[in-house]
C-alpha cells in the first residue's frame, strides 16, 4: 500500500525576450502544477504581460542589479516560498524550453520513491535541430549517461527544503551555476539523478558560428570559476577540462607556431612541423572511435567529435577571461549569444 503523500510542485521560468517561446513554454505546465512563477528581466516583447495574461506570478527583477540565471531562478524559488510555502518540489525551466508532456508526474515520482535523490533529470532534446550545424551540435550535447551523475542543468526538478538549506544558486556566476550548486548538495550526501525520461525541448536559435562562439566561451569561463572554487576537492571538479582547453587551446597552437618558425631558422627540423596535427589527428581518431561504439553513427560522431576540439579555442578564450578579471578585481559580465546586440557586458540575461 502506497502511504507517500501527494506532493506540491511549483514550477520557476527565467527568461527575456523568448516570444512564443514563452508562451510555448508555460503552456507546457499550466495545469500540471500547483504553482507557477515566472522571473522576466528586462522584456521589451511583452512576455510581462503575456505571463500575467496567462494567469502566472510574474517576478520583475530589479535592473539596477546585475543579472545572472542563478538569480533569476534564486528570486523565482524565493517567491514561490513566500507564496507556497508547504511546496514540496520546484521544477526549473529555462524560458526557451518546453515540457513534454509526463514529465512533471515522471520527476515528482522519482524524488517521492528515492528520498535519497536532491533533483532529477531527464533528457532535454532541440526542437529544430535540422536548422543549423550548431543546433545539431546541442542536439547531441544534451544526452548524456543514465543514473546518478555529478551535475545536471537548467531543467531540474529539485526538492525545496535542500535547495534552500543550501542556499540556492550561486548569484555572483554568469555560467555553470547548477554544476556548482549539485556540489555542494553532493558533499550534504544528497544525490543527482538522470533518468531515462524525456525532460524538454530546447530551442537554441543558433545559426551564425559567432553564437556557438560565444556559448562554448561561456562554457571555458564555467569551466575555469567552477575549478578555483571547488578544484581541490576530491573529485577535482572542473579541473581536467581547465588543463584540457589550455592544452589544446593554447599550448598546442603555440608550439605548432614554434616548430614553423624552428623550421624556418633550421630546414632539419622540417619534420617537427607534422607533430602537433599527427598527435592532434591521432586524438580526434580515438575520440571519435570512442563515441561511435555509443551511438553508432560514424558521420555524427566525427561531427561531434570535430567541433570538440574546435571548441578548446574558445574554451582557452573563456578561461584565460575569467582570470584575467579576477586578477583585476573585475566581475565578469554575461556571455549572451542569442542576440546580434550580445557582448560581453552586465547587461541583458542569458537563457
Amino acid at each position: 500500500m502506497n502511504t507517500h503523500k501527494t506532493p506540491q510542485i511549483g514550477v520557476v521560468v527565467i527568461g527575456r525576450n523568448e516570444g512564443e517561446r514563452l508562451e510555448r513554454c508555460l503552456r507546457s505546465v499550466i495545469g500540471r502544477v500547483d504553482h507557477m512563477v515566472y522571473v522576466d528581466s528586462g522584456s521589451t516583447d511583452g512576455s510581462v504581460a503575456l505571463a500575467k495574461g496567462m494567469g502566472v506570478t510574474v517576478v520583475d527583477l530589479d535592473l539596477s542589479r546585475p543579472f545572472t540565471m542563478a538569480r533569476g531562478r534564486n528570486e523565482g524559488f524565493e517567491r514561490l516560498r513566500e507564496m507556497a510555502p508547504a511546496t514540496d518540489f520546484v521544477q526549473f525551466i529555462d524560458g526557451d524550453c518546453e515540457v513534454v508532456d509526463g514529465w512533471i508526474e515522471r520527476a515528482s515520482q522519482t524524488l517521492v520513491e528515492r528520498s535519497d535523490v536532491v533533483a532529477v533529470a531527464g533528457f532535454r532534446s532541440e526542437r529544430f535541430p535540422e536548422h543549423s550545424i550548431y543546433n545539431k551540435l546541442c542536439d547531441m550535447e544534451w544526452a548524456g549517461p543514465v543514473g546518478e551523475v555529478s551535475s545536471v542543468g537548467g531543467d531540474v526538478m529539485m526538492r525545496m527544503g535542500p535547495l534552500s538549506k543550501a542556499g540556492g544558486f550561486n548569484e555572483a556566476m554568469i555560467a555553470g551555476e547548477e554544476g556548482e550548486l549539485c556540489v555542494r548538495l553532493r558533499a550534504e550526501g544528497w544525490k543527482v539523478l538522470r533518468i531515462d525520461a524525456a525532460m524538454t525541448l530546447h530551442d537554441a536559435a543558433m545559426t551564425r558560428l559567432g553564437q556557438w562562439f560565444k556559448r562554448t566561451m561561456r562554457a571555458g569561463h564555467a569551466y575555469a570559476e567552477g575549478a578555483l572554487m571547488h578544484g581541490r576537492s576530491a573529485e577535482r571538479y572542473n579541473v581536467r577540462p581547465v588543463l584540457s582547453a589550455l592544452a589544446w587551446g593554447v599550448v598546442m597552437p603555440v608550439l605548432w607556431l614554434m616548430s614553423l618558425v624552428i623550421a624556418g631558422v633550421w630546414p632539419a627540423f622540417v619534420w617537427g612541423i607534422a607533430v602537433v596535427p599527427l598527435v592532434t589527428a591521432v586524438s580526434f581518431l580515438r575520440m571519435v572511435l570512442r563515441r561511435r561504439f555509443v551511438t553508432g553513427f560514424w558521420g555524427d560522431s566525427a561531427l561531434f567529435c570535430a567541433f570538440c576540439m574546435l571548441a578548446k579555442l574558445p574554451q582557452a578564450w573563456g578561461v584565460a577571461w575569467f582570470f584575467q578579471n579576477r586578477l583585476r578585481g573585475r566581475r565578469s559580465g554575461l556571455i549572451e549569444y542569442k542576440t546580434a546586440s550580445a557582448d560581453l557586458t552586465q547587461e541583458g540575461i542569458v537563457s
